[in-house]
């Protein structure tokens, strides 16, 4: 197992429309307006997909199999950071793609798509009558002394936490300040969330606040007197066919009621599957239609940046019925139940705007089944075959005199924002280098690097999948391009060598350039 380059920043970010705007329009222009007459709700799944998804062809459920192949080929020609697309419609998979880095076997960080999973569970617990929505947060914590008590804290309720209106005074994902950032600097996550100052009287404003909701996790744990995994296996994923799970935990050991779940998209689908059957799997009410119908409509007005929210679900403004779960750098449920169909994707870094003309082109009308097209389909087998493998090695470039010089050295660096403590490089004129890296503390590690444009690949000390390779740019700049793949974030380091100095540049894929930061060569 070998550790990861670890980025300081947020685990969530600002999402937009279904997600942009254009693609609401769209939606309202050709597939909407024309179902308002007769709104349909989603019939009974021929099958329930525990043990397995189905397929179909994309025209037999109404969506055109070559506008899905070219919407595949165009992510890729546009180097679009999407990893995977799973489309369903009528509970038949139409479209299942995976994109080179990732493999699609391994599982993916869905990032705050958990929290639509975490206030599901507390749905779950108060279906079983083991808390209410109306439970005082503080009264699961009468272990704990709290900073800033006062009477509007001590209103907090279990329902202004899972719609985010506790009122804290927490400055929102990606938003300089983030208070995210902030907590997970600090020994005690939960402690931090429950010493903010208060802002705003509970239930009066929304601010999306991801400490709040992970006060959700050590609250389904007292009240259940089980970890919110072990509940959360026990009472969702199983019943659904969930197996594959890692979800990370706060130093104390309480899972992360905001983010850090990872599980195969075709797991996500199905929890997108559960909601458009409004709770229900195999004839067993998995959560009640009762909690579904209030998880999805508003539960406060919302500022004008922000979509309208639910209980852990998001709304498109303009569009009744549609809903999504989403996370930062690509992560989204969508839940189209006007046409039951569930859209999944995992990424590295887009905006589901990126790709909604394309995607839209898909669509029919869906009254009828589209005639058959076998050349569509097998246009669209290939498309799926190519995305997922990997490009041509590029010829490696002879190395600049200053490869030669530094290889073997190690440079220890200053306080950064990738707890980078130490670099050494091996290099051999071959296609292939070394990274040794100590980040955080951790022991120094060895990372492979592809010099030939394709990445080499390990798993980390959690087991996600890693990907790395690296070029020099010009004689003095070796740029090591750091993809954990499956936990969202494309790290770029940019090194420039001047004597026994490095100058490090941080970029990330998804925000872009970062801070630079100074390291020197360490002494014998």
């Amino acid at each position: 197992m070998q550790h990861t380059i670890k980025f300081k920043k947020n685990d969530t970010r600002i999402i937009l429309g279904i997600v942009a705007i254009g693609l609401v329009v769209l939606l309202l222009i050709f597939v909407v307006i024309p179902w308002l007459s007769g709104l349909k709700r989603p019939a009974a799944p021929a099958y329930w997909p525990t043990t397995g998804w189905q397929t179909s062809t994309p025209e037999a459920q109404g969506l055109y199999s070559d506008k899905l192949a070219e919407l595949l080929l165009f992510i890729r020609q546009e180097n679009i950071p999407v990893h995977s697309l799973l489309a369903i419609r009528n509970g038949y998979v139409v479209a299942d793609a995976t994109f080179y880095p990732y493999d699609g076997e391994t599982i993916h960080d869905v990032a705050s798509v958990t929290k639509s999973v975490m206030t599901t569970l507390i749905g779950i617990a108060v279906d079983q009558g083991k808390l209410n929505l109306d439970d005082k947060m503080v009264s699961f914590f009468a272990d704990r002394d709290m900073a800033n008590l006062d009477p509007r804290k001590e209103a907090i309720t279990v329902r202004d936490l899972v719609s985010m209106t506790s009122g804290l005074q927490c400055i929102r994902d990606g938003m300089e300040g983030d208070t995210t950032i902030v907590m997970q600097g600090s020994p005690d996550y939960v402690q931090f969330a429950l010493d903010l100052p208060m802002a705003a009287e509970p239930g009066s404003q929304f601010v999306y606040c991801s400490p709040a909701i992970h006060l959700l996790s050590p609250i389904l744990e007292q009240a259940t007197g089980m970890s919110t995994l072990a509940f959360a296996q026990q009472y969702l994923f199983e019943p659904l066919g969930i197996h594959d799970v890692l979800w990370e935990t706060d130093p104390q050991g309480y899972y992360r009621g905001w983010g850090d779940l990872s599980l195969h998209p075709q797991d996500m689908a199905r929890l997108g599957l559960l909601f458009l059957q409004q709770g229900q799997w195999e004839g067993e009410q998995i959560i009640s239609r009762a909690w579904v119908n209030e998880a999805i409509v508003p539960q406060s007005e919302t500022p004008d940046e922000e979509e309208p929210y639910g209980y852990g679900w998001w709304m498109a403004p303009d569009i009744e019925t549609v809903y999504r779960a989403d996370g930062r750098n690509g992560q989204y449920i969508y839940i189209l139940p006007l046409w039951n169909m569930i859209l999944v994707t995992t990424g590295g870094g887009f905006d589901i705007g990126a790709i909604a003309e394309p995607i839209l082109a898909t669509f029919s009308d869906f009254e009828q089944p589209l005639p058959a097209n076998p050349e569509g389909v097998a246009q669209l087998e290939a498309a799926i075959a190519t995305v997922a493998q990997p490009p041509a090695a590029n010829p490696v470039t002879p190395l600049p005199d200053v490869a030669q010089t530094i290889s073997g050295q190690t440079y220890v660096f200053e306080p950064n924002v990738v707890d980078l403590e130490s670099v050494a490089f091996a290099f051999n004129d071959s296609a292939e280098a070394t990274a040794y890296v100590a980040t955080g503390g951790e022991p120094m590690v060895a990372m492979p690097v592809g010099l030939d444009g394709v990445y080499r690949f390990q798993f980390n000390d959690v087991g996600r999948l890693v990907a790395v390779r690296g070029t020099w740019t010009d004689p003095q700049t070796f740029v090591l391009e750091h993809n954990a793949v499956t936990a969202n974030d494309q790290l770029v380091l940019q090194f420039r060598f001047q004597d026994d100095r490095v100058e490090v540049t941080v970029s990330d894929a998804y925000f872009g350039a970062g801070p630079k930061f100074e390291g020197w060569l360490q002494e014998p």
